[in-house]
């Protein structure tokens, strides 16, 4: 099982950053030790002072395929959750200035905290479905999949170029606007419409 993330997939994410908007869809990976389920905490790293929250729909993937066409995508998922891209911003902005990759800030030990998941098939409109993160009660980023650059299809087109997607392999799908740091003794909850999906906390 692989999980595989889509960057910069909201414009006013890719702004509040001050990151060029990319042509293409950004891809990059975290390794199966990143993932924390059943709302598990979240354990600080020392290394970073500004880990970051960046709150996403994960789609999840029902069978093998690559080199798949947008118009079959729909076929290759039944299931949507929500998850938690936690991002050590100054350990990336340290990386990118020197154009080294970015797996230090994004792959580390637990930087993927996920929700369970429902079927897609009680959504009336895949392009239409609202999300957000709450920190100890407080609303701090909203998102809607109508706001995507990509949407769920095109996403799993454009990786399927390159990497062969397999049953239980995971896509975090982008994150919009409101990122910002925790820190210890948060309790950050995230909702897919109006159902809370994933609840933990940061020690």
């Amino acid at each position: 099982m692989k999980i595989l993330c889509i960057g910069r997939n909201y414009a006013e994410h890719i702004a509040e950053l001050n990151n060029e908007r990319p042509s293409e869809p950004v891809i990059f990976l975290k390794p199966d030790t990143a993932i924390i389920k059943d709302n598990e905490p979240f354990y600080h790293p020392d290394f970073s002072n500004d880990i970051h929250h960046e709150v996403e729909l994960v789609l999840k993937i029902n069978k093998i395929g690559k080199n798949i066409e947008a118009k079959f995508a729909h076929k290759y998922y039944d299931e949507i959750g929500i998850g938690i891209d936690f991002t050590a911003r100054d350990v990336q902005s340290k990386l990118k200035e020197k154009g080294l990759p970015w797996e230090k800030a994004k792959a580390f030990n637990g930087s993927a905290p996920i929700s369970g998941f429902v079927q897609k098939s009680q959504f009336t409109d895949l392009k239409n479905i609202n999300f957000h993160l709450e920190i100890n009660g407080e609303t701090r980023q909203k998102g809607n999949t109508e706001m995507m650059l990509w949407n769920f299809d095109e996403i799993i087109a454009e990786i399927s170029k390159y990497f062969t997607l397999k049953t239980g392999d995971l896509i975090f799908t982008g994150t919009p606007s409101g990122v910002g740091a925790v820190k210890i003794g948060d309790k950050l909850t995230a909702f897919i419409e109006d159902t809370e999906m994933l609840s933990f906390e940061v020690k």
